[in-house]
């Protein structure tokens, strides 16, 4: 099993020809609510990947938070620890252009409330084979349920968005970190996505920078490195395909795949979202990945 402690948005999402500048206003073409927010999208995606997972996380108690619900059971997800809470649910206002790139501003809403695991969040964080985190929630949250983890022997992987100062202690609890390009330089301080992954190395054990058309880089303590191809596809969306990376990720990781060949099965799975529209209505099933790798 996967555990997903998390965040839950409803994204509002308008597709543009070309994002509007500073002061200006266009017109959309197409307009949609679909659930997602970073940690729904990487529980479903795992679990469309193959894998039982268990989200932790909370919703408010408006239309948006019943909606959000139902989409994690629907995809299989157990939502025994998705906790209700008064007021709204966390939103993200997305704006996507005909190249497939996105601007995204997201209010936390009832993610916000999230001040770290129950007891029992703590104990299905401990029976996992993986924890995976995001910072959509509070930072002090987020350590928590690192440390829970770490302190059961679950390895953590870590998506460092949105970008922000990473604190030692959980640093210190973090398995394998996976940022993009961008987040590995505002991680570190440096350009350029193999010297940005040495940086993350004095960090964490493991790091994985996702390159977006370019792959993805991977490196360990133990020297191992590695560079897998993305598979080249016209992109129609690209709001959900570093959660999807992340999830199928975790999903062969927990599997006992080889690095080499989780990175391929990861990278599978992204393509295939990119060219859908939507975060969690973009994810690929276990078939659809295995397809894509054989």
């Amino acid at each position: 099993m996967i555990s997903v402690f998390g965040s839950a948005n409803m994204d509002l999402v308008a597709y543009v020809s070309k994002a509007p500048k500073r002061g200006e206003t266009v017109t959309g073409r197409h307009f949609r609510t679909i659930p997602g927010g970073k940690g729904a999208n990487q529980a479903i995606a795992a679990a469309r990947a193959g894998a039982r997972v268990a989200f932790l996380g909370a919703v408010g108690d408006d239309g948006f938070g019943a909606e959000m619900r139902a989409t994690l059971a629907e995809a299989g997800v157990d939502v025994s620890g998705l906790r209700q809470v008064p007021g709204p649910s966390g939103i993200a206002h997305i704006v996507v252009d005909d190249d497939g790139g996105n601007s995204i501003v997201v209010v936390p809403g009832a993610n916000g409330t999230v001040t770290g695991p129950s007891p029992d969040d703590l104990a299905v964080i401990a029976a996992s084979q993986a924890l995976l985190l995001q910072l959509e929630l509070p930072m002090g949250a987020v350590v928590k349920a690192a440390r829970g983890a770490r302190a059961a022997g679950v390895p953590v992987f870590l998506t460092p968005a949105p970008a922000q100062p990473l604190p030692a202690e959980l640093l210190d609890a973090v398995t394998t970190i996976v940022p993009n390009e961008h987040e590995a330089a505002a991680i570190t301080g440096v350009s350029g996505a193999d010297a940005a992954l040495d940086a993350l190395l004095e960090l964490v054990e493991e790091a994985v920078i996702t390159l977006g058309s370019e792959g993805a880089l991977f490196g360990s303590r133990s020297g191992e490195r590695l560079r897998v191809p993305a598979v080249p596809v016209k992109a129609v969306d690209t709001t959900a395909a570093g959660d999807t990376f992340v999830g199928a990720l975790a999903v062969a990781r927990s599997e006992g795949r080889a690095m080499a060949g989780a990175l391929r099965f990861a990278s599978a799975a992204a393509a295939l979202s990119v060219q859908r529209e939507g975060a969690s209505t973009s994810m690929p099933a276990r078939q659809e990945i295995e397809r894509e790798v054989s």
